[in-house]
């Protein structure tokens, strides 16, 4: 293992000395779009769309004549568009339905905790895609100058879904985590905990106490996973052997590699579980794809993706393309990497080698630095609150809760807001889940002068039709139990931070099953 760790930390030694040339994002995603539609040619999608026609239009002279074509032809899909129109015939057993071949692998994805579960297809392509796009994002990790070469030698641990699929039919699926896990490099193993055993096990809560037992007979180095299930196993272990933090057990805990939401607003209780600082390192996968990952220390935000099996498109994220549900009009404005600009807020198209083509993926995002073609998440594209508009992101909500947090030092574990109709108008409440004690009214009162700082819309809407905010602190076990009861918990699983719709009335019920009383909060 200590010959292993040193060949790694020498790999990752010489890719830093051979610096990629300066980024022309425009010319890689041009070479990976052909290469794409090339493959997916004969398809029967490739056929449907004229792939054929699209493929020779990236030979003509004007550069973005292949794209104007493609956009023109092919038609924007969401998940049920495409699922309904396509990826059905997948998953019954066709070949050569969006990618050549038989799609053997499908990820269960839902996002949030909604209860319909989505079928993503995971192409064998697309696994070598992840693998190279993970091994790229450990040897970036050269560029972090602090770490000692003898942390390479030291475990990963990687908290996700089991590696134990379901067969149904003629293929397999289950969480998008424990494909992957289930195909890591030979070469790998050796650092990888929990193990193949553990790592097969289904049952979430005994996952945790294995992982808990076994605990301190490790050496680990870098922790994956997201950050809720991440801080919950480590108080775990922390209880368990009756120590001060999580560096009594993994003295050698250098590096928290985490994805799926925003960390900012965790980052507050986590840091009360370790005795010294760690790196954090942010990734974007996303069960259609490695979509991004942070490639060297203090970025703002993560670089995209650019040669390795993903087109990216981009759709402003504004009025004219969404309705006020979150859903894109029909032929929105889509611009290519060369388009964007800093600072504006955009929807996530992206077309991939599982076959996924113009996909509007669900995430917004905002670019912090185009010549590097960095990015942040900001939200979903249904997951904002514009009763009146207010026009709040998921980012705006992250940021002022993790400044609430901050100000009055307390641990926010979970939280949600939903957008009520009040005193004829409008209001938000929101759901907070902390074990330490607050006032709920100076609370109220500091996230919403936060959010006024942070968003005018909003501060302009809350002098007018955003009438009140209101605010309910729970018990951190509330949302987990809310989890739990839709067989969401653990792996990639995420408590949705907007309530709309079906589901406020949903989780308001679930609340009274809880002894909770959700009105009276509100008077």
């Amino acid at each position: 293992m200590a010959l292993l760790g040193s060949l790694l930390k020498r790999g990752i030694s010489l890719t830093n000395v051979v610096r990629r040339k300066k980024l022309n994002a425009l010319k890689l995603q041009k070479k990976t779009f052909v290469k794409l539609i090339g493959k997916a040619r004969y398809t029967q999608f490739g056929q449907a769309f004229q792939f054929e026609d699209i493929e020779n239009a990236a030979f003509f002279e004007d550069e973005k004549a292949f794209y104007n074509k493609f956009r023109e032809i092919v038609p924007i899909y969401d998940y049920n568009k495409i699922y309904k129109d396509w990826w059905q015939r997948s998953i019954n057993g066709e070949k050569n339905v969006c990618w050549p071949g038989r799609v053997k692998y499908f990820a269960l994805s839902s996002g949030t905790s909604e209860a319909a579960s989505k079928y993503i297809p995971v192409t064998k392509t697309m696994s070598k895609a992840i693998q190279k796009t993970s091994i790229r994002q450990i040897l970036s990790l050269g560029r972090y100058q602090h770490l000692p070469s003898q942390l390479y030698e030291k475990g990963f641990l990687m908290l996700g879904g089991s590696t134990t699929l379901n067969y149904r039919d003629n293929h397999f699926e289950g969480d998008l985590s424990g494909i992957t896990a289930s195909q890591i490099p030979f070469w790998f193993q050796q650092f990888y905990k929990p193990g193949k055993e553990i790592a097969q096990e289904r049952d979430w809560a005994l996952k945790l106490d294995e992982i808990t037992e076994q605990a301190s007979q490790w050496d680990i180095g870098f922790v994956v996973g997201v950050p809720a299930w991440i801080q919950l196993l480590m108080e775990k272990i922390i209880a368990h052997y009756k120590v001060k933090t999580i560096h009594d057990i993994w003295p050698n805990l250098m590096v928290f590699c985490h994805g799926g939401v925003s960390f900012e607003p965790y980052r507050h209780g986590f840091e009360h579980l370790l005795a010294r600082p760690i790196t954090y390192i942010e990734t974007y996968l996303a069960s259609e794809g490695f979509i991004a990952y942070q490639t060297h220390p203090n970025a703002e935000g993560m670089q995209l993706v650019l040669d390795n099996g993903i087109f990216f498109e981009f759709i402003p994220f504004n009025g004219e393309n969404f309705n006020a549900d979150g859903e894109v009009i029909d032929k929105p404005q889509a611009l290519m990497i060369d388009e964007v600009e800093e600072g504006k807020e955009y929807a996530l198209l992206i077309s991939t080698c599982s076959g996924a083509w113009r996909y509007l993926i669900g995430d917004t995002i905002k670019f912090v630095s185009k010549k590097h073609s960095e990015i942040v998440i900001t939200g979903r594209t249904k997951h904002f609150l514009s009763l009146c508009g207010e026009h709040l992101s998921v980012d705006n909500m992250n940021k002022a809760v993790e400044l609430a947090s901050q100000e009055l030092n307390i641990d926010v574990r979970e939280f949600t807001v939903a957008g009520i109709s009040h005193d004829t108008l409008f209001a938000h409440h929101w759901y907070i889940g902390t074990n330490d004690p607050v006032d709920e009214t100076v609370l109220k009162n500091l996230i919403d002068a936060k959010l006024k700082e942070l968003n005018d819309d909003y501060a302009v809407e809350r002098r007018h039709a955003l009438k009140d905010v209101f605010v309910t602190v729970l018990p951190a076990t509330t949302f987990y139990k809310w989890m739990e009861a839709k067989g969401k918990m653990g792996g990639q699983n995420k408590f949705p931070r907007v309530l709309k719709k079906n589901m406020i009335s949903d989780w308001e019920g679930f609340l009274k099953t809880q002894g909770i009383e959700v009105g009276a909060a509100r008077t």
